[in-house]
């Protein structure tokens, strides 16, 4: 039988992508207007409605990182209270929740991050996503999932070359996702660890190199924040 699941922030950039290969009768995709995650009352009612078994939660602020040095009460209400109210809402519906999560939980100073290890944010937006991580945590029947993600074609006409990360591109990430909605606990999804600009030159002959400067930057980056992917290697083979 096929499972009724509920994707929220459908007007973001990787539900976009996640909508040409991941539909059907029983796939639900919800915008703000639609659905507001900060209504927990609007929510519960919807899963309770439609007989929601998995939530894919994807409604959360990113982009751009410095809104959340900026806009600090903004930033808690979508991705921290947004979050939890969803949590609550799968708990009393007994529904699967898999939140996406980020690689910037992880302290970011030597790399190669697995699962378990330590956690340590690097800025608010991280600190966000791992306050939103606190409340998926507390409710068993879920999966966090830290990525590492970017567009396709590589948007930018320069890259970082003196910072390590696990880039991986959201079309590869949408493929894989559907292999993975019945795991519980923690996964790292990402790509070889390297530079961003290492990743980028496969793909954009003219790209140039920049390096991250902390003094001049807005919001502060990783040294290395590639993770360790024996986990979802395992699962995928």
């Amino acid at each position: 039988m096929a499972k009724r699941i509920l994707i929220t922030g459908s007007d973001g950039r990787f539900a976009k992508i996640l909508k040409k290969s991941f539909f059907g009768k029983k796939i639900y995709y919800r915008n703000k207007k639609q659905l507001n995650i900060l209504n927990y009352k609007k929510i519960e009612k919807f899963l309770k409605k439609y007989k929601i078994d998995i939530v894919i939660h994807l409604a959360a602020i990113s982009r751009p990182m410095a809104i959340h040095e900026k806009k600090i009460s903004q930033s808690i209400l979508v991705n921290i209270i947004g979050t939890s109210n969803i949590v609550m809402a799968c708990e009393k519906n007994k529904a699967k929740l898999i939140y996406f999560s980020t690689n910037y939980v992880y302290p970011g100073k030597r790399g190669n991050y697995k699962e378990k290890d330590p956690l340590l944010p690097v800025n608010n937006y991280a600190w966000s996503k791992l306050g939103g991580e606190s409340a998926v945590q507390m409710y068993k029947k879920s999966l966090i999932l830290r990525l590492s993600m970017t567009e396709y074609p590589f948007i930018h006409k320069k890259a970082f070359s003196n910072i390590k990360t696990s880039f991986m591109y959201q079309t590869d990430v949408a493929k894989i996702l559907p292999r993975l909605i019945h795991y519980n606990g923690i996964i790292n999804i990402g790509g070889k660890g390297q530079s961003p600009y290492q990743f980028a030159k496969k793909d954009v002959k003219n790209i140039k190199k920049s390096l991250f400067n902390i003094k001049k930057s807005k919001v502060f980056m990783p040294k290395n924040s590639s993770m360790n992917l024996t986990k979802i290697k395992k699962i995928l083979n």
